[in-house]
């Protein structure tokens, strides 16, 4: 099994900590941000991680190298000067992911779950961690149904932790999903990921856990500055 990063991001509400730094490298509990899942992945057994990249994106291969320091191959997916957003990215990686079901992580999340206990081999084309919802999404995204379903719809929505393993037929036929949304033309494609997972949905192709541990989306300076605070308090096993 293969790893894909999503590190893309401009960090535009992480201004000025990231004028000059990705917010994947940037420092949290003495170490970047990507680093606390490199080591889980690596710890897992996973050899081959990709990253895809695009602001200050040299930045990653001069601080994480070819990912000997974490005992990983690392690959880097340049998506040029604009992101791709999700599914435009994961589609630019395919190339280095290859056929077989891939783990997928947000560049820009903090999560406690054991990336060990998700399925290799999802029963359908996607298998998400939903968390509880955060201050800042209290609508959550999908439902989870007790069989472990997930939903577009729905009570009770949880939110989308930015953590899943995939299989790559899920981008099969995303033009017709996707539309002709901006950026869907253009080559390299460019599209959100969401709408195929919706899509997916539908079809009851997509399972899901909840996890209640502890989950932070760095998504502004006092995010980051809150779980930096947490994980420097929190004694090491």
């Amino acid at each position: 099994m293969k790893a894909l990063i999503f590190a893309a991001g401009l960090g535009e509400r992480m201004r000025p900590l990231t004028d000059h730094t990705p917010k994947p490298l940037l420092a949290v509990g003495g170490q970047p941000l990507i680093a606390w899942h490199l080591h889980k992945l690596a710890a897992m057994g996973i050899h081959d991680v990709v990253i895809n990249t695009s602001w200050l994106a040299e930045q990653f291969p001069a601080t994480l190298g070819d990912g000997a320091d974490f005992g990983l191959r690392l690959h880097y997916s340049y998506e040029g000067a604009t992101p791709l957003e999700t599914g435009g990215g994961m589609w630019n990686a395919m190339s280095l992911l290859g056929d077989a079901p891939f783990l997928a992580v947000n560049g820009d999340i903090w999560c406690d779950v054991d990336f060990a206990a998700l399925p290799r081999e999802p029963a359908g084309l996607a298998h998400l961690v939903v968390v509880d919802n955060p201050a800042h999404n209290p609508k959550g995204d999908f439902a989870l149904d007790d069989a472990g379903q997930l939903h577009s719809e729905g009570e009770a929505k949880l939110t989308y932790s930015g953590i899943g393993v995939y299989r790559a037929q899920l981008l099969d036929g995303w033009p017709v999903v996707i539309g002709d949304t901006p950026g869907a033309a253009q080559v390299p494609p460019r599209f959100q990921l969401a709408p195929l997972l919706r899509a997916a949905m539908t079809r009851g192709l997509v399972g899901g856990i909840h996890h209640r541990g502890q989950w932070t989306d760095v998504g502004t300076p006092s995010r980051l500055a809150e779980l930096d605070a947490r994980l420097r308090s929190t004694p090491a096993d």
